[in-house]
């Protein structure tokens, strides 16, 4: 290699070059440093957690998740372009960072990358990928824009120094080509050989694309702690440190006392929740999936997010602290926290796996002990508290639904059972349910499956009333039903209710030797016995129907097989929505919103624009759920929809009975 091609040898204004990249460096450098040691000590003054076990799994994590890019390639537009340009970064990073090096110290016995041919070569590759790619997010961005996705300066600004960063790359190898012919620099070949200049002119020409290089990359550095883009930094640790032991895991893992009143300002929350906020790249996936921000309401999780980011920023900085106040008294209003459903799709959809949800919860634990919640939600935990269940009724009331059974079911705390069989409040107490419990119990007995309940002995399983933000009386419920259910033998637990089931299965230690014990809902116990040979369908259906995926059934714990298994066991042609499996439209019932009052007008709720999505299918005429609240709040959307005489709303064990009769 010629001397004078060595980018660095330049004199200006009578300063070598070297001097000057040692001076650009530093000053880039200055402010990376600087800004990131200040959001560090910000992440210091939040409450601890411990987020640093199953280390093996974190790895595994994170080759899925940032090296693999996993969930973006749910959207088949953006998916691969954005695949090219993250390891486009990371390979030009590597060979920037080598550059760099070699450029600030001279003396070092190593060439520039572009010097080696094979690196030469995958440079000049990915740069035309990445080109590519851009050209497809601006097209994207202009004119297929997705709802929510936030086109700001800072996404310009980005966009414009990756392609500065592309062209000089390109050009510069271009006209080093007129010098230097390379079989390695297939695309600096096409542009030298458009080219005609002179040797000098070429040099020049080529090392002041490599300065410009340089410095847009110094100045991007520089640039991305103090921009929307921080996520690209922050983004690989949030997935590093995700939550690896349940869905949106509600468990107080911090030693701090107060943990458990909530969160009203940033220093309240956990260092990550706040990393969540820094992590967030502003693509507005969980808004899109957001029930409540579809239905017009005024919750964005995303928006959240960044309001809890400008509080520390506006506060934050501040040595002595002064200035944090309560978030809600100018960023977060409390309407927009009460009206999150907790179906988990904003999780689901996000590609940096942000944990939206226990920042919401930590906030509501907060309003919860303030006594700042609406009079429906006090009446409804002050029945839970005084009598267990939500509906305010009598203990004595609960086992009512089985009086009509024979045989009668068994007693589990009087007698040993395969399977005990927890129906959860609605299926126990609604009118409207109680004939569908008496349906699933039929089949059961019909299949000679061993099995009991526990009668008036079974409380509330608190699933939505810890996520409501009332962690003490969880933890009351949780207590109660553990202690009960641990005097009862049993092998398997059966729950009728999806929330029952998530809380018994995530948030329940009922075995004292730390063996889990089997939760299976009632779907994948009927599953089963067919497989088995054990229920015997004397009149196959014959009939259209389209299936909902209940939120804490299929999002929450994956099960999204055997309700569909049945369905084809019964004769039922399938027709899936378009929002179906993990991508499942909540019906609005969770996070305690059943309990709601709808205060504020919203253009359509959750239940209505799901009733529409399964009337909108052809030759569709009924909609099978898994979920007790499923049918309480779908039968009152078909109504308010006028679907009524159009769409029928039935329990899978509907189906199943019918099946079998």
């Amino acid at each position: 290699m010629k001397i004078i091609m060595d980018p660095v040898d330049v004199n200006i204004l009578g300063v070598q070059g070297v001097y000057i990249l040692w001076v650009l460096t530093a000053v880039s450098m200055f402010f990376f440093v600087r800004r990131i040691t200040k959001i560090i000590k910000i992440l210091n003054r939040a409450r601890p957690e411990n987020r640093f076990d199953n280390f093996k799994e974190r790895i595994v994590n994170f080759i899925l998740y940032v090296l693999g890019q996993k969930k973006l390639f749910g959207e088949r537009t953006i998916g691969l372009p954005h695949f090219l340009f993250f390891w486009g970064f990371v390979f030009y990073a590597g060979s920037f960072w080598w550059n760099l090096l070699r450029g600030l110290i001279p003396v070092l016995p190593i060439p520039y990358s572009d010097e080696v041919g094979i690196i030469t070569f995958a440079l000049e590759i990915m740069g035309v990928l990445v080109l590519l790619s851009i050209i497809v997010a601006v097209l994207r961005r202009i004119f297929f824009p997705p709802q929510h996705l936030q086109q700001s300066f800072d996404a310009v600004i980005i966009l414009s120094l990756i392609t500065i960063l592309m062209v000089t790359l390109l050009l510069g190898q271009g006209y080093k080509g007129t010098i230097e012919a390379s079989v390695w620099s297939p695309i600096g070949s096409i542009i030298a050989s458009g080219l005609s200049v002179s040797e000098n002119t070429a040099v020049d020409t080529f090392k002041a694309f490599w300065w410009i290089h340089i410095i847009s990359v110094l100045f991007f550095l520089g640039y991305i702690p103090y921009s929307k883009h921080m996520h690209l930094l922050a983004s690989p640790f949030n997935v590093l440190f995700r939550n690896n032991s349940q869905p949106a895991d509600l468990t107080i893992k911090s030693n701090s006392e107060d943990i458990g009143s909530g969160a009203s300002k940033w220093t309240e929350f956990t260092w990550k929740d706040l990393l969540n906020s820094f992590s967030c790249a502003e693509c507005g996936r969980c808004d899109r999936a957001c029930p409540a921000q579809n239905s017009g309401a005024v919750l964005a999780p995303r928006v959240i997010l960044h309001k809890i980011k400008e509080q520390m920023y506006e506060t934050g900085f501040n040595k002595n602290g002064n200035g944090i106040h309560e978030i809600f008294e100018d960023k977060i209003s409390k309407e927009e926290l009460w009206q999150c459903t907790t179906c988990m799709s904003c999780m689901q959809q996000c590609p940096v796996l942000n944990e939206h949800l226990p920042v919401i919860i930590s906030m509501r634990r907060f309003l919860i002990n303030q006594g700042e919640v609406e009079q429906t939600v006090q009446d409804v935990l002050q029945k839970i508290t005084r009598y267990g269940n939500s509906f305010g009724q009598s203990d004595r009331n609960r086992p009512k639904w089985t009086a009509a059974l024979e045989p009668k079911i068994k007693d589990a705390r009087k007698e040993e059972v395969e399977y005990l069989w927890l129906t959860g409040d609605y299926a126990a107490f609604d009118s409207r349910l109680q004939s569908i419990t008496q349906k699933t119990a039929y089949i059961f007995q019909k299949s000679g499956l061993d099995f009991g309940i526990l009668y008036e002995a079974e409380k509330n399983s608190g699933n939505d009333v810890r996520r409501i933000g009332e962690e003490g009386l969880f933890e009351v419920l949780r207590d109660k039903n553990t202690q009960q259910i641990k005097k009862s033998k049993f092998k398997k637990i059966i729950t009728t209710d999806p929330h029952t089931y998530n809380t018994l299965k995530n948030e329940y230690k009922l075995s004292d030797n730390g063996d889990d014990v089997s939760i299976r809902h009632y779907t994948e116990v009927i599953d089963e016995l067919i497989n088995e040979k054990k229920i015997t369908f004397n009149n196959k259906l014959n009939i259209k129907a389209t299936y909902h995926d209940p939120c804490y059934l299929g999002r929450y714990n994956g099960v999204y097989e055997p309700p569909r298994k049945i369905l084809k066991s019964i004769g039922v042609t399938l027709v899936e929505m378009p929002r179906n499996r993990a991508k499942s439209y909540c019906c609005g019932a969770g996070g305690g919103r059943i309990w709601m009052e709808d205060k504020t007008p919203v253009k359509e709720r959750p239940s209505e624009s799901r009733i529409r999505e399964a009337a909108a299918l052809k030759d569709v005429s009924l909609m099978v759920v898994a979920c007790p609240k499923d049918i309480v709040m779908f039968q009152d959307a078909v109504k308010t929809t006028g679907n009524e005489g159009k769409l029928e709303i039935k329990d899978i064990s509907e189906l199943v009975f019918e099946s079998m009769k």
